[in-house]
Order: structure tokens, then C-alpha cells, then sequence
């Protein structure tokens, strides 16, 4: 698959066949995703793979909306997307770079994000990006420490089916030359 081929037919899913997914190609899908580009080289993404179904339900049941739920629910894989805080869009001296301050890792983290999406599609496997979550109890929950936040949650799993591309908006209304 090349990489046009990848971004063009990955899709977002929602509802997974009852197929497992076994550590190594997790842990391949995650050492592609290190080569996702990040402020200064960083590198300040990490993941946790939620496996136990017991542990998932527990999250769907309690720290999830019942739309996420379900899709968490149906998925064998939940990853929770962490990012190490206080790097992206800072000099050595602790002082910001640009105006964005500390907003920056919330870009680098879309890349990784995307990248570990892409890596998946590339193997197999589907994803969802999912951002609605208990922001209070979840990443307790998952044991984050006080330098992390949980940026995003990602379903992963054999897709159920293969849905038709969406409707894409035209590159004339995308695009402008100046």
C-alpha cells in the first residue's frame, strides 16, 4: 500500500468483528508510529493498550459517553494516547518558543495520532480517534503521571465491514493561491 493509497482508503470504525489483536502487532504498529514528527524531536507520545475486557468495560461503563461506549465495547484493543507535557514548543531554558506556548503538543500529538492510524490501516487493522472521555477520572484511572495528559482515546480492531468513503469536500473549496 502507498501512502496516498493508505490516507485515501483508511477509514474511521466503529464497530469491530470479534477478532483479537496480539501484542506484537500492537507493539509494530507503535514502533512505525515513533516516526511520527514532533516538535524539536520530542518524541512526546505514548500509549497505553487497554486489552483486558474486563478493564474495557469498566472504562466504557463508567468513564465513556454510551456512543463511545458501545464502539469501545465491540473494539479487542482500546489505546489511550498520552502525551509527556512540558517539551513540545519550549527552549531548554523553560521559556516558550512561539505564542502557542504549550498548545503545541496538542499538534504533535494529532500527528501521532494519525500516524498510528495509518500504521494500523497498513497491517490490517482499523481504528477510530475518539475525544470524548471522562477527563476527570480517566487518566487516574489509567495511572497517568502528573507530567502526562490524555490527549486521545483510539479504538483498534479488525473492521466488522468496509464502508464507502464519505463524500469529500473539492480541492477548488479546500485550496487557495495567494
Amino acid at each position: 500500500m502507498n501512502t496516498i493509497e493508505a490516507i485515501t482508503t483508511r477509514r474511521s470504525i466503529r464497530r469491530f468483528a470479534n477478532k483479537s489483536v496480539d501484542n506484537d502487532t500492537i507493539k509494530e504498529i507503535v514502533s512505525a508510529a515513533a516516526f511520527a514528527p514532533s516538535w524539536k524531536n520530542t518524541q512526546t507520545a505514548r500509549y497505553i493498550a487497554v486489552t483486558d475486557s474486563a478493564t474495557k468495560e469498566k472504562i466504557s461503563a463508567e468513564m465513556l459517553p454510551s456512543f463511545n461506549a458501545a464502539t469501545v465495547r465491540s473494539a479487542p484493543v482500546l489505546i489511550a494516547m498520552v502525551t509527556k507535557c512540558g517539551r513540545c514548543g519550549y527552549e531548554r531554558d523553560g521559556s516558550f518558543t512561539t505564542k502557542k506556548e504549550d498548545r503545541w503538543q496538542y499538534f504533535d500529538a494529532g500527528i501521532a495520532c494519525q500516524t498510528f492510524c495509518l500504521a494500523a490501516h497498513e497491517l490490517g487493522l482499523s481504528t477510530v480517534i475518539l475525544g470524548i472521555y471522562d477527563e476527570d477520572n480517566l487518566p487516574e484511572f489509567l495511572g497517568l503521571q502528573k507530567d502526562e495528559v490524555l490527549t486521545a482515546l483510539i479504538a483498534l480492531g479488525y473492521s466488522e465491514t468496509v464502508p464507502v468513503a464519505p463524500k469529500r469536500k473539492s480541492v477548488d473549496e479546500l485550496l487557495r493561491f495567494i
